[in-house]
């Protein structure tokens, strides 16, 4: 598989979070921020593509009877690793996120890629498919927290010196006040309902485009026709 072929399975048309539809306990449930979102999304996917080259450079040497067990002992061998950098140096992001950072083990997206991509291929296109399958997970949890946190609190970048230090308070955007905030928009219940509309939205991009592709066979089907008659 090229890498072009690889970039746009995981950004778009196997996207984990809008088409597997993998991995959405975490994503559910810690995207009420664009921050939150942000943290947890930049941890899987450095899990992701370190887990992935591991994953492809010892595949040789993994009995298949033994294969899934070694992966998620690679998996979280990686997550533990995260685990101790946020908290020595992302202290107050990593409590935000708390239990969602060691779950990132038991994330379907990870072990899937470990087994259906990794384990088969050369640690070059792991680490690619890695990264991409990652970014697409980050892009749907960051626009489903941007979503969330406006509806919610009518901010965006709310915390972020969580996560980038004291200077990103000034990343802070009030958009409107608001005096109570939108509990269903920051509950999970909410973060249902916008993922329905963002896999509406892409269902139906998807739709636009098989649509437009196809325009220019009947065009040309049809002036054969008429020429012939």
């Amino acid at each position: 598989m090229s890498y072009r072929e690889l970039t746009w399975q995981g950004l778009w048309q196997n996207n984990p979070a809008l088409v597997q539809l993998l991995g959405l306990c975490p994503l559910l449930a810690v995207s009420n921020t664009v921050t939150n979102a942000l943290g947890l999304g930049l941890a899987t996917l450095l899990v992701l593509v370190g887990s992935n080259i591991t994953v492809s450079l010892v595949r040789e040497w993994v009995p298949k009877e033994i294969r899934i067990p070694v992966f998620v002992m690679v998996i979280a061998t990686f997550v533990t690793v995260i685990q101790l950098l946020m908290n020595a140096y992302v202290y107050g992001l990593y409590q935000a996120l708390g239990i969602f950072i060691p779950l990132i083990v038991t994330n379907c997206v990870i072990i899937g890629r470990a087994e259906a991509y990794a384990s088969k291929n050369p640690w070059h296109h792991a680490a690619y498919d890695g990264l991409m399958m990652g970014l697409g997970f980050l892009i749907v949890l960051v626009l489903l927290g941007g979503i969330r946190e406006v509806i919610g609190n009518g901010t965006l970048f709310d915390g972020a010196e969580l996560l980038l230090g004291d200077w990103a308070t000034a990343l802070r955007i009030e958009l409107f006040a608001v005096d109570y905030p939108l509990l269903l928009a920051i509950l999970p219940p909410g973060a249902f309902i916008a993922m329905g509309f963002i896999i509406a939205l892409k269902n139906g991009i998807d739709r636009y485009l098989e649509q437009r592709a196809s325009k220019p066979v009947k065009e040309v089907t049809r002036a054969r026709v008429t020429s012939q008659g």
